[in-house]
């Protein structure tokens, strides 16, 4: 092919064009072998091609493809809810499943059941969402005005809300003389300032990914600060929305990452491994006390796209979700998690460039520093982490760029995130890729002077 009238997402970038998957592998036309250690976007958590999933997709097809969800529902759509509550946290907790087509969609809607139910209510004044910055929500106008990624908001600031109010919990780059237990909890009650400032009246909600992904490189935040996040919410009759579109359905060693925490969170919503990218799906699940106003009130909640609830979509991650279980892949991500974060911070020990390896589960984060002491960024014009996804990818490894989560975009990170099903032999692999890949990099770094004295 000569021309190609495909937008992508750099214009001059190469894409080499993918034949097939089998596995953790992705293969190219042209024969090459990938290594997909980042599991696309932290999405394809089962590996491709596998033979369930295609049964099923295939004996939906069968079936019936599309309905509107005005008109029918469908028998995949109301087990994959059934199967997500069974998921969620207990039976004196039930969820509810409103299905979407993405991540972005996913906290679109969270943002406006949580108005809605105020409104349901009577309080029309409760209408403002709180966010942290180095945060990602989804590109979509609600959902960026809920990120607080730099990089992603400044072309449309003009048109954003002002959500992103308070700090995220980064330790690695706390003051000195702080411990990152104090750290937290500061960052954790900058959440009360800033509803105090607002005015607890007119606040409805607090969105935040339980550990922060594309905007901070994976950053893990201490049971004790959601504990107090969650303090903070309920004494101010604010909903806490967890955005678990990259850490849900077993990503991190639980099914939800919230469990890691023991808080419950008003609306959860998924995306990414829920189908395992075999479909475009996501969800928000809405606690029943969430919609008990709703329910009594309007009875509907005003929302909703053409591909809601879409039975081929659902029936995949339906079929994803069986697999999980049948194959135990939550406990395996927790166990082979611990084991992959291991290796790269052993792989850290001898590459001065690696500043911090931090992660949980099978996410795990890798930022790069100039000095390991000063934790000193990269500048901007070097480009070290889309350097190091094109030079791995030339190795055959895909791995996935991250902003470090330094105000302003600065700094370099990349997240590993293979899928769950990778053996500890395919760990070995990737860590060996990606050891040489940023070892060659590391050496063309301080060939041109970019890398201070670590001694």
């Amino acid at each position: 092919m000569n021309h190609s009238w495909l937008i992508k997402p750099v214009f001059e970038d190469f894409y080499p064009t993918a034949a097939y998957g089998e596995g953790v592998f992705i293969y190219d036309d042209q024969g090459n072998k990938y290594l997909d250690g980042s599991s696309g976007a932290v999405t394809a958590s089962i590996g491709h091609a596998v033979p369930e999933v295609v049964d099923a997709v295939t004996e939906q097809a069968k079936k019936i493809s599309f309905v509107y969800r005005s008109q029918f529902t469908s028998s995949p759509a109301e087990q994959l809810a059934e199967k997500l509550n069974d998921l969620a946290f207990g039976a004196d907790d039930p969820y509810y499943s409103f299905f979407v087509n993405s991540g972005s969609e996913a906290n679109e809607t969270a943002l406006k059941i949580a108005v809605q139910y105020w409104q349901e209510q009577g309080k029309y004044q409760k209408h403002k969402i709180i966010s942290r910055w180095t945060s990602y929500h989804g590109i979509t106008m609600g959902a960026l005005s809920m990120s607080g990624h730099t990089e992603r908001r400044k072309r449309f600031v003009p048109m954003l809300e002002g959500f992103p109010s308070i700090s995220p919990p980064y330790c690695y780059r706390r003051p000195s003389q702080e411990s990152c237990r104090d750290f937290e909890i500061k960052c954790a009650d900058e959440l009360d300032a800033a509803i105090r400032r607002t005015g607890a009246e007119q606040v409805a909600a607090f969105i935040a990914e339980p550990i922060i992904g594309a905007a901070g490189g994976v950053i893990v935040p201490s049971v004790e600060y959601y504990k107090r996040i969650k303090e903070i919410c309920d004494y101010h009759h604010v909903l806490f929305i967890a955005d678990e579109v990259m850490t849900g359905i077993g990503r991190t060693g639980k099914t939800f990452a919230m469990e890691h925490y023991g808080v419950k969170p008003d609306i959860l919503t998924l995306g990414k491994g829920m189908s395992a990218g075999y479909a475009p799906i996501a969800a928000a699940l809405i606690h029943d006390r969430v919609l008990e106003p709703i329910r009594k009130g309007s009875k509907a909640i005003i929302g909703g796209h053409t591909y809601s609830a879409n039975p081929q979509s659902t029936a995949a991650a339906l079929a994803v979700l069986t697999f999980i279980e049948k194959h135990q892949l939550v406990d395996r991500s927790a166990e082979n998690g611990a084991y992959l974060l291991n290796q790269l911070r052993n792989l850290a020990l001898t590459t001065p460039i690696i500043g911090d390896v931090r992660g949980k589960g099978m996410l795990v984060g890798i930022e790069f520093v100039s000095h390991l002491f000063t934790k000193t960024p990269f500048p901007k014009h070097v480009d070290l982490t889309h350097t190091l996804v094109q030079r791995a990818r030339d190795k055959g490894l895909l791995i996935y760029p991250a902003s470090a989560g330094i105000e302003g975009g600065d700094g370099d990170a990349v997240i590993i995130s293979p899928p769950l099903t990778i053996s500890k032999q395919e760990m070995d692999t990737l860590v060996t890729l990606l050891q040489e890949t940023i070892h060659e990099v590391q050496r063309e770094l301080m060939l041109k002077g970019y890398m201070n004295s670590t001694g």
